[in-house]
């Protein structure tokens, strides 16, 4: 069995770590190459860096981010945000990125998905979905959750994988920062329905509940973010908690 990965997710608004409660309330959380940096050192296996306001305000990520990560962190970066070209994406990676993240503008194009696959390969394309449990359905939501969609999460998450994408970053919108556990049920129907990696995401608040994610969700990956930036879980005492479950993690 593949080691399941410990994933720090910073999100990034004006150039400054923040995080919220549903998508809202934002409040800083510090530096995001410093805590990048920190979280390299402490046993992450992985990181994201999404910039929220990129959709929002119609700013693409910004190269020298992605560079001055790339200085700082010795582990796998994945970065996203205001992403719409395989130009944007060439850029992020020749700046020292070793994946991409595609939201808003995967459902507003989906052929970009199978344009970057074919032009880097799909192990670099990561595509998030954030959704929302909408009277029995869950519903696509984009650009950080404002916007409403009619595209059904599971049709959507299917065809991102026939299109070529690597894995999948699913956010839960309902659990996001309310630290009340991870969505596990539509996890465990997409990591069934899927062959390809599943970061799940929202609502991490116990080392229970990514012993939770990783069995009764099936997740290949939990992503967190407050707990991790304002110090109430550590990396390594979660992967010793896991590996004492007997789930398989990195050391």
């Amino acid at each position: 069995m593949l080691a399941k990965r410990i994933i720090p997710c910073l999100d990034i608004k004006d150039g400054r770590t923040v995080k919220g409660v549903n998508f809202v309330n934002l409040r800083d959380a510090g530096d995001p190459v410093e805590l990048g940096k920190l979280y390299s050192e402490k046993g992450a296996d992985e990181l994201v860096f999404l910039d929220i306001t990129a959709t929002h305000e119609k700013r693409k990520t910004l190269a020298s981010l992605a560079k001055n990560i790339a200085k700082n962190l010795n582990i796998p970066f994945t970065i996203g945000g205001g992403i719409r070209s395989v130009e944007d994406v060439d850029v992020l990676l020749q700046s020292g990125a070793d994946k991409i993240s595609i939201n808003s503008a995967a459902v507003r194009n989906p052929d970009l998905i199978g344009d970057l696959a074919k032009a880097f390969g799909s192990q670099f394309v990561v595509v998030a979905v954030d959704a929302k449990l909408i009277d029995g359905e869950w519903m696509v939501f984009l650009s950080g959750g404002r916007v409403k969609t009619e595209v059904r999460l599971f049709d959507w998450v299917k065809e991102c994988q026939e299109r070529g994408a690597g894995e999948i970053l699913f956010t839960s919108m309902d659990h996001d920062g309310t630290k009340a556990g991870f969505a596990n049920d539509p996890l465990a129907k997409i990591s069934t329905e899927l062959s390809i990696p599943i970061i799940a995401s929202g609502g991490a608040g116990t080392m229970e509940h990514f012993y939770e994610t990783f069995t009764e969700g099936k997740a290949d990956a939990g992503l967190a973010a407050s707990i991790f930036h304002f110090r109430e879980m550590e990396i390594m005492d979660l992967k010793k908690y896991l590996s004492e479950k007997g789930v398989s993690v990195r050391r």
